[in-house]
């Protein structure tokens, strides 16, 4: 038998590996202090198939925008909140059917979503509590300045009105009731010649 060689591309292949973004809903049942050893058996999964971790977001507490069930202790049940949070890592493509198996099995994780991450994501991660934080920030601001324009636009008009009075009170009207008649009479006469 002859010795067969591997080609020189082929020995210095390195297994090919992508980034992806792991988002996640806790169950609201589990007690507030103990979302944080959930989301670490979260990112043990991870590490645990091969994963290496990256970038993330710890969970906190949101209202979700409609129902979610979830099947435990026998029965469907239905919850309207959820701590939501997301890590990104790198990984072999062989080991994500492990990691979604791991998440679904997972009593505490209400929801998951697991995409793999173009150039142009890796390099921008959305940190969705803090612009959830700011928009906050900005719909009051905006309210409050929305009041203040309303007051001074109330104040503008108002001012306005009672120039226009004291303008109209001064100059525009008859001084007396005799010229008042005295305008609209030849009015009164013209339409009876018409007649």
């Amino acid at each position: 038998m002859a010795e067969t060689t591997m080609p020189a591309a082929e020995a210095n292949e390195v297994a090919e590996t992508n980034s992806y973004e792991l988002a996640f809903h806790v169950l609201p049942t589990v007690a507030e202090g103990e979302v944080a050893n959930a989301f670490d058996t979260i990112k043990g999964y991870i590490t645990n198939a091969g994963g290496t971790l990256d970038t993330e977001e710890a969970p906190a507490r949101i209202e979700l925008a409609y129902e979610i069930e979830k099947y435990l202790e026998g029965k469907y049940r239905k919850f309207t909140s959820a701590y939501f949070g997301w890590v990104r890592f790198t990984a072999e493509p062989s080991t994500i059917a492990e990691l979604t198996e791991e998440m679904e099995d997972d009593q505490n994780v209400l929801r998951h979503l697991l995409v793999k991450l173009t150039k142009a994501e890796e390099e921008h991660p959305f940190y969705f509590h803090e612009a959830a934080a700011d928009e906050a920030q900005v719909a009051n601001v905006d309210v409050e300045a929305a009041l203040e324009s309303v007051d001074a636009s109330a104040t503008a008009e108002t001012t306005e009105a009672a120039a226009a009075t004291t303008e109209a009170s001064t100059g525009s009207e008859p001084a007396s009731a005799t010229e008042a008649d005295n305008d609209t009479a030849p009015t009164a006469e013209a339409d009876e010649t018409k007649a």
